[in-house]
């Protein structure tokens, strides 16, 4: 069996490996990848950037080139897949540095993991020197390397995850530092009361968070480099600029091969990752839309946690098993500074707009027992349906080992728990991890007596 892979990072290389390790001499899989490096962490990125990680790109990669082809693996890098045929079964691709180099590649089975890449508006300046990604470890090499050159100010531009993490980044690196967002607090995946302590949190860093005022303008200093950033609301000064306005999937091949995209923009799959109405051709990773278990629609949420298991599932059916990936809810957890911040399912504005009847309930505690002098606070929402009590979401912002409680909010979302069997759940308690009852506990406790 021959089985192509587009994409050389989690979905692909987890798929891939799984297949050779399961299918052996019996499968011979070729990897096309556009960049030099493979299976590593784009996660980290943020901070390597910021110091916190040491060594350099090679500190982010779990397998390099070599040792997946030491592995059995035939991986081509600097290779891009420039046309799928699904007809003929076969891939042109061309070598990036070298256009002229054509190639053709046929397959039984193709693997798209093309993953997702940065959105980057329209905004006059934006391509200048100075300004900034973090998506790859190229951006990455570049961003430290402009970090070394000793900029003063920066402004970030965005306050999703990736914002939020190189504006902790620039306060590591002792910069003056701007956060600009079109929505009114940051990170706009909470409901804006808890983005609100994130706003509190990066004051007390020193950080200037401008919501809605979005980059109109990226100004050029008189060397060529940016050195500005114009809002309808001024003009603020950068020696460096990082954009966080999130991620668009890279489906182009996919759509100029007729494969299906949804509303999203996500390459539509079945619950095995087999593209549908394609039986030899699967899917996963940053490209692909997924159901979202408790909305019941598509959704297009790009996370490392989706893409590895897409490339398990993927790799286990090809090798004859029967896998499925069931779905997500959306989990997920950052950081600015000892800030922690989490959420699952809907938040109460994502509940509303799908007309959902919902009770809330905020509550503000502490991450350990009161007594201890290095308790953090710590604040947890739980968003409930008013008609049959099912948890749909849940929050938290606080301090040092709040974050990962969301687990259990995760957990309940996850088995469409209500409210009340919430507060059944035997969890653990000692006075160094928490108060007598578990901070989800007691939101859960709060929020069902409004449902009386």
């Amino acid at each position: 069996m021959r089985v192509l892979v587009i994409g050389g990072d989690a979905t692909g290389m987890s798929s891939a490996s799984q297949l050779k390790r399961r299918l052996g001499e019996a499968v011979d899989i070729t990897v096309l990848n556009d960049q030099r490096w493979t299976s590593y962490s784009a996660c980290g990125i943020p901070y390597w950037v910021a110091g916190e990680v040491a060594g350099g790109p090679e500190s982010l990669v779990a397998r390099s080139p070599e040792k997946h082809r030491d592995n059995g693996l035939d991986v081509r890098v600097g290779v891009r897949a420039t046309v799928i045929n699904p007809h003929q079964k076969q891939v042109s691709a061309v070598e990036i540095a070298d256009s002229a180099t054509s190639m053709s590649f046929d397959y039984d089975h193709l693997i798209v993991a093309t993953g997702a890449g940065p959105l980057q508006p329209p905004i006059p300046g934006i391509d200048l020197p100075g300004v900034l990604r973090t998506h790859t470890l190229d951006d990455g090499l570049i961003a430290i390397d402009a970090l070394e050159q000793m900029p003063r100010t920066a402004v970030v531009v965005g306050a999703g995850f990736i914002g939020v993490e190189m504006a902790e980044a620039c306060v590591q690196r002792g910069l003056e530092t701007v956060v600009l967002d079109l929505a009114p607090e940051p990170m706009a995946v909470i409901d804006t009361d808890m983005g609100a302590l994130i706003t509190e949190s990066m004051k007390r860093h020193g950080v200037t968070f401008k919501g809605q005022e979005p980059a109109t303008e990226f100004i050029a200093g008189p060397d060529g480099r940016v050195s500005g950033v114009r809002t309808a609301n001024g003009t603020y000064p950068a020696d460096i600029v990082f954009l966080g306005l999130g991620v668009r999937p890279r489906t182009e091949l996919a759509v100029a091969a007729g494969l299906p995209v949804g509303r999203s923009g996500g390459i539509q799959i079945d619950d095995h990752c087999r593209v549908q109405g394609y039986e030899n051709i699967w899917a996963g990773g940053d490209c692909v839309e997924n159901h979202h278990r408790v909305s019941g629609e598509p959704a297009y949420i790009p996370l490392g946690t989706h893409a590895n298991k897409h490339g398990r599932v993927i790799g286990l059916n090809l090798s004859g098993e029967d896998a499925v990936f069931p779905g997500i809810v959306g989990t997920a957890i950052t950081k600015f500074m000892s800030t922690e911040i989490a959420r699952v399912g809907l938040t109460e504005q994502q509940a509303e707009r799908l007309d959902r009847n919902v009770a809330t309930a905020t509550i503000s505690t502490t991450t350990k027992a009161g007594y201890f002098s290095d308790s953090e606070s710590m604040h947890v929402k739980i968003v409930v349906d008013r008609d049959d009590g099912r948890v749909l979401g849940g929050q938290i912002v606080g301090g040092v080992s709040a974050g990962k409680r969301i687990d259990s909010a995760a957990t309940a979302v996850w088995n469409s728990m209500t409210a009340s069997e919430v507060l059944d759940l035997d969890l653990s308690y000692a006075p160094p991890f928490s108060g007598v009852w578990d901070p989800f506990q007691i939101a859960a406790r709060r929020v069902l007596g409004k449902l009386d």
